[in-house]
């Protein structure tokens, strides 16, 4: 008798490990499918990444490879990310389709509206980083580099500086989606996130100045962002809560 309620405790228990592992399955294959698709597209798709820099650079220079294998894996790992990145919508209805069945209605209608949203949003501030940070920081360490010094970027460490860039916009793109979630949460109002507007100003550039290279133009082009993106938070928030308590009724 009283190992009955144990086993239809279980049951449910093992039921959600079933379905966690098959959502899990789908989003790697998912990945796993872009990423072998983009393997013979691995060396066009780096080309593409370092454009950016290769405009900038002086004439008949070229970037090099320090390690032996960095011209095979290099490629390789980009493509990977480019994949996951991509992959992403897939990843996160995956997730979605995990939980949903446990929210309630008004909890769906507006996990939706903010899933979508973040997934644009960090989109936006890859786009931004590759399209506007990129030329100007190269542009900015190309024009003060020492007379005599050739500037011949590792494709190793240009990946990996790129990618900590592309992160840091993809993030800090999301503030409207954060604080529309702190509101929704009922742990701050939209008064008293105009209050903390100096303060949320203060980090933004503390923020860029850790993130992004030590030069005024690529700490600007993330701090404003980041200022303008709270603002549209703030906005978001005022309408956002209203609809919620509609939603509850």
């Amino acid at each position: 008798m009283s190992g009955a309620p144990d086993v239809d405790g279980e049951l449910p228990f093992l039921a959600h490990l079933i379905e966690l592992r098959e959502r899990l399955l789908k989003a790697v294959v998912a990945v796993g499918v872009l990423f072998l698709a983009g393997i013979p597209f691995a060396n066009r798709i780096y080309a593409l990444l370092a454009q950016p820099l290769l405009d900038k650079m002086p004439a008949g220079t070229k970037m090099i490879a320090i390690e032996v294998a960095s011209p095979f894996l290099t490629p390789l790992k980009l493509t990977f990310f480019a994949a996951l990145v991509i992959a992403m919508p897939v990843v996160l209805y995956q997730a979605w389709a995990f939980v949903a069945p446990g929210l309630y209605r008004h909890e769906k209608r507006l996990a939706v509206p903010l899933l979508v949203s973040a997934v644009a949003l960090f989109y936006t501030g890859c786009a931004f980083a590759y399209f506007l940070v990129l030329p100007a920081v190269f542009g900015f360490l190309q024009a003060v580099a020492p007379a005599g010094v050739a500037v011949m970027t590792d494709i190793s460490q240009y990946l990996d500086f790129v990618l900590v860039l592309f992160l840091a916009f993809g993030l800090c793109f999301e503030v409207p989606v954060a604080v529309v979630i702190l509101v929704l949460l009922g742990w701050v109002t939209p008064a008293q996130l105009r209050e903390a507007r100096s303060y949320v100003i203060v980090g933004a550039f503390i923020i860029a100045a850790v993130l992004t290279p030590p030069d005024i133009v690529s700490q600007l082009l993330l701090a404003i962002p980041m200022c303008i993106l709270y603002e549209i938070g703030i906005l978001a928030s005022r309408w956002l809560p209203a609809r919620a308590e509609v939603a509850k009724t």
